[in-house]
């Protein structure tokens, strides 16, 4: 049902889209930077005749599409800010600002349901139910979907179920994958000062080494995964910071280790943050120094629902077939904060590939040479549409 009609018109707006995506990508902004792209997009909805509501958690824009009969509300969402990238890729829509990036797709998300919102505008008169579209700031690190949920983005009409997309390299243009249950790790932070005591490096006996300690802290924390968690349970500890010291004949007073962990389970999440802290704990104390120990819950996990992800299944079949269709069995353990919405309401989160060896499009996400095939942008809106409107008439 509607597929015909969605795929032609995707095929319509494609060049259109892609030259929005340019547009974006060449003017990157930002986490709550991205008045521009705001603006962008609200003067599109404008023009497509779509209610909005703009400056949603600051620079946040919400769009909403009534059908042509009462119903439920689906939401979908795009996240809209760059890195703090310099682009390495030679293209004509190469960003211009340098230290800044589209390096993760997000000009990508913003084009595709951009392009949703144009296909479910026209059927319209052909819906039942609402279309939310959430265009949402500040994915990356600061989080802008929790500022969102907060401001009441979920409501007014209430949404029933939320859809969102994220372009991947690994995956050739043409495929998109699915996924039941968890799909994306709790990104977590934790910080440990451990303090000891200063002195010369001549009379190591007169002081408390913090960088002796700290290194039995690190290698012991490599254990707490190996030896601590079930192996069927996914977890990561990973220590991506380790500072002490000025010069190299005095022992300092302190040392300070940071890092992240992730985990698909939300009871796991607690437990490693305990394990950590005991660990920590445990070595510091018999090595004779002190801590601090700061633990900064992130993210929480992307878990996607079973009903939803098979609704979705079902309408990427309508439009990219079967065979294009891959059904994911690993999660990633990187974060995403569409987790907030996951939380609230059934949900699900798919891998658009974007993906190109013979165009060399073969740079993962976060990458300076990080690029798309344009192709996918009409798909995914084509997908995102197809899903709404078989989940309103579900």
């Amino acid at each position: 049902m509607f597929a015909k009609e969605i795929k032609k018109i995707s095929k319509e707006i494609q060049n259109k889209l892609i030259e929005i995506r340019r547009k974006i990508h060449q003017n990157p902004e930002l986490a709550f930077e991205e008045y521009n792209t705001g603006k962008l997009i609200l003067n599109y909805l404008k023009q497509l005749d779509i209610e909005v509501t703009p400056e949603v958690a600051k620079t946040g824009v919400v769009g909403l599409i009534r059908g042509n009969q009462p119903g439920k509300t689906v939401a979908i969402r795009a996240d809209m800010d760059a890195l703090p990238i310099t682009e390495e890729n030679n293209c004509d829509y190469k960003s211009t600002i340098p230290g800044k990036m589209h390096a993760c797709g997000h000009d990508a998300h913003v084009a595709c349901l951009l392009g949703a919102a144009e296909i479910l505008n026209r059927l319209k008169d052909k819906l039942k139910g609402n279309i939310k579209l959430i265009f949402q700031p500040a994915e990356e690190g600061v989080g802008g979907a929790l500022p969102m949920i907060e401001e009441g983005v979920l409501d007014n009409p209430k949404v029933n179920a939320c859809i969102a997309t994220h372009v991947w390299s690994d995956i050739p243009v043409g495929q998109i994958l699915v996924k039941r249950g968890p799909i994306m790790a709790s990104p977590d932070d934790f910080e440990i000062v451990i303090k000891g005591k200063g002195g010369h490096g001549a009379m190591p006996h007169t002081a408390t080494d913090p960088i002796v300690i700290g290194c039995q802290v690190v290698n012991v924390l490599q254990t707490v995964i190996s030896r601590k968690i079930d192996p069927l349970s996914p977890a990561v500890i990973s220590i991506c910071y380790f500072h002490s010291g000025t010069c190299t004949n005095v022992i300092p007073d302190t040392a300070v280790i940071k890092g992240t962990a992730r985990t698909l389970d939300p009871e796991l999440r607690k437990r490693v943050a305990n394990l950590i802290e005991t660990t920590v704990a445990g070595i510091v104390t018999t090595m004779g120094g002190e801590y601090e120990f700061k633990y900064h819950y992130l993210y929480p996990p992307t878990i996607n629902d079973n009903t939803i992800t098979d609704i979705l299944a079902n309408a990427a079949v309508k439009i990219i077939g079967s065979n294009n269709l891959i059904w994911g069995n690993e999660p990633s353990m990187g974060g995403e904060d569409f987790a907030y919405f996951a939380e609230k309401v059934p949900s699900t989160f798919f891998r658009l590939g974007c993906g190109n060896q013979k165009k060399g499009i073969i740079y993962p996400i976060h990458n300076s040479k990080f690029d798309i095939d344009e192709e996918c942008l009409s798909i995914g809106a084509a997908v995102l549409s197809q899903f709404s409107i078989d989940y309103l008439n579900t």
